[in-house]
């Protein structure tokens, strides 16, 4: 029996309070709709028992808990799992991977707002992600003044990363649009400020387009 062709692997980032969780929920909809098999998971976390600990670790507690190195090491710790457990296992069966977080995250929290350096994060990159980037980036864009003002609407845990700082998540952000520029084929930059419908649209649009240009 042949085996499926391999998937397609979305990553939706963007700073603290771009709306991501809300935009994937919408975007694996749209996808299931257009009858795609979509598999939706998150980072840090999404690998199993192991990594969802990780992920209890580095969100909550104070916003000093560890160094960047530190949390560098515990991200690409969970992402190992992640990918090894359930990523590629489902592009491998010809599923749509659809995650909240990705490598580009660590490049711009660690990497760029908390000092750590590209060629740091860059060797723990290959090491643990090797090939298996995402096919397709979205980055969620809004001011960094707007994007903790939504978060402190939220309720509940993990949220060490806010408390961090307006300064710290504006750096994520300028490393976001960054990122976009330095990988143009695999990034798509959509203006997070709009209300969630516009927002839902855009994101669609650009997905639509780039699932076409592949097939």
């Amino acid at each position: 029996m042949a085996r499926p062709a391999r998937g397609f692997f979305i990553s939706v980032e963007g700073a603290d309070g771009s709306g991501k969780s809300t935009q994937v929920r919408r975007l694996a909809e749209h996808l299931r709709a257009m009858g795609h098999d979509v598999v939706v998971t998150r980072e840090p976390g999404g690998g199993g028992e192991g990594a969802e600990a990780l992920r209890n670790m580095l969100l909550n507690g104070p916003a000093d808990r560890w160094s960047p190195m530190a949390e560098a090491l515990l991200m690409y710790a969970a992402r190992a799992e992640h990918l090894d457990k359930l990523v590629r296992p489902a592009l491998r069966d010809g599923k749509t991977v659809l995650t909240d977080r990705f490598a580009d995250s660590t490049i711009a929290y660690q990497g760029a707002a908390g000092g750590l350096g590209e060629a740091r994060v860059a060797a723990l990159h290959q090491a643990v992600v090797g090939g298996d980037d995402p096919d397709l980036t979205i980055i969620l864009d809004v001011p960094a003044e707007i994007g903790l003002a939504r978060t402190q609407r939220r309720k509940g845990l993990e949220t060490r990363f806010e408390g961090k700082g307006e300064a710290y998540q504006a750096k994520a952000r300028a490393a976001f649009l960054d990122i976009a520029r330095a990988y143009p084929l695999r990034c798509r930059v959509i203006d997070a400020g709009a209300d969630e419908e516009t927002v839902a649209r855009a994101v669609a649009k650009a997905v639509d387009a780039a699932l076409q240009s592949r097939a």
